[in-house]
């Protein structure tokens, strides 16, 4: 393997620095976001907005942050953490579905800015044991552009059968690579938890840390985000609970009485799906992707960005991120959680929002996080703001079909 010896190196030089390494500096966003909360007839909207996708997802709760800079912001538990249960709080943490992928390749890019590796790099130059992914490079990986298959589909009854496991994300990658290729490698886009899995493992080879410990050099420490980590069992204490319906005998959603499946390890989600976050983390992070705001951040990580099929033209996918007009962010599922954050390059708006049933497509959530949004950008400004023009392609009303058609429940 022509890069094990480096790998060694600079394993060996981070344990000998780790003793006298200066506390890291907070990242300055540059967002100068109001004081106080939204008016109460936005509020209301959003609230209106996220309670019928809570409904149309089977989802006994939810958490929401709306962060305007003009105007204020708005963040809430609705609901209950589970049916009958108590209500949810705002400040309960969550898993973090495609979110985590973006910072996988937030750890990618970062390691290439210091040299590590190079986006080019191929599989099997640092993981030799996946001869099938001798073509697939990691910006590929990290892109969604390697062709290799999803793992979770196949694996969802294990999982869910024994929550508690602690997965090796070889084992894990190993169920997608067994597949066909979906597509022939840099042809297009095409969704791979698989490849955010094996993204993760070669990272790990490359430095010799986990995958928690380069989240938290890379991404969590640099922004101050204290409340999210990459754990490999779900903690304990406020953690909003996390549900998925099944299906009764006639082939109905059961809906009302929903699989708590909140103990589900983390690490059957690894590099795609394992972080562990609240909302205010997620908007600091939508943010800071959204802005480009790290030395890593390069203008050529979206410079490439790929059409999804039967979507918009102004829907895309790059650097392990999705763009919607100007909107930057992620969304995704794993058992127990839909989850979704975006930001705004240009103005600074941040919208997250959890959903607290994964029954419903990941879709659900990523258009109620678009309806937040477009509701929020026309949000009048406080008192000595100013507010931006509005410039997102869609409305809040143009997106409710969408939520009817991806729902489960009633």
């Amino acid at each position: 393997m022509r890069r094990a010896i480096a790998a060694i190196a600079a394993f060996g030089l981070a344990i000998g620095l780790a003793g006298c390494a200066p506390e890291p500096t907070v990242i300055d966003l540059g967002v100068d976001q109001a004081d106080g909360a939204l008016s109460d007839d936005v509020q209301a909207q959003l609230q209106s907005l996220t309670e019928t996708a809570m409904t149309a997802a089977g989802a006994p709760g939810a958490i929401v942050g709306v962060y305007a800079p003009w105007a204020g912001q708005w963040v809430a538990g609705l609901g209950v953490t589970e049916p009958e249960g108590a209500a949810v709080a705002a400040d309960m943490t969550f898993k973090a579905p495609g979110v985590s992928r973006a910072m996988t390749c937030d750890v990618l890019y970062g390691l290439v800015e210091r040299g590590t590796v190079d986006l080019d790099d191929t599989v099997v130059e640092w993981v030799e044991t996946y001869p099938n992914a001798k073509d697939i490079t990691l910006e590929q990986l990290c892109d969604g552009t390697s062709g290799i298959d999803t793992y979770l589909d196949v694996l969802l009854p294990r999982l869910l059968k024994n929550p508690e496991r602690v997965w090796n994300a070889r084992e894990l990658a190993a169920y997608g690579l067994a597949k066909d290729r979906a597509f022939d490698p840099g042809t297009r886009y095409g969704e791979s938890d698989t490849g955010y899995l094996l993204l993760g493992v070669v990272l790990e080879r490359v430095t010799g840390s986990s995958l928690n410990a380069l989240y938290q050099e890379f991404v969590f420490e640099p922004l101050g985000m204290s409340a999210s980590s990459a754990p490999l069992n779900m903690p304990t204490g406020d953690v909003l609970n996390g549900f998925r319906s099944g299906t009764s005998k006639e082939g109905k959603t059961r809906c009302k009485t929903p699989t708590d499946v909140t103990a589900l390890s983390p690490t059957a989600g690894g590099a795609a799906a394992g972080v562990v976050t609240d909302v205010d983390d997620l908007a600091t992070y939508a943010r800071a992707l959204a802005a480009g705001a790290r030395s890593y951040d390069t203008e050529g990580r979206f410079a490439d960005a790929r059409t999804l099929r039967s979507q918009p033209s102004w829907f895309t996918a790059d650097g392990g991120a999705f763009q919607a007009g100007s909107l930057v962010g992620q969304y995704g599922s794993i058992p127990g959680y839909l989850t979704a954050a975006f930001a705004d390059r240009e103005t600074g708006l941040a919208v997250v929002v959890v959903l607290n049933n994964s029954r419903a497509s990941a879709a659900l959530v990523r258009t109620l996080a678009w309806q937040l949004a477009a509701d929020a950008s026309k949000a009048p400004a406080a008192e000595g703001r100013t507010a931006p023009e509005s410039g997102l392609p869609w409305t809040a009303e143009s997106l409710a079909g969408t939520i009817s058609e991806t729902a489960v429940c009633s």
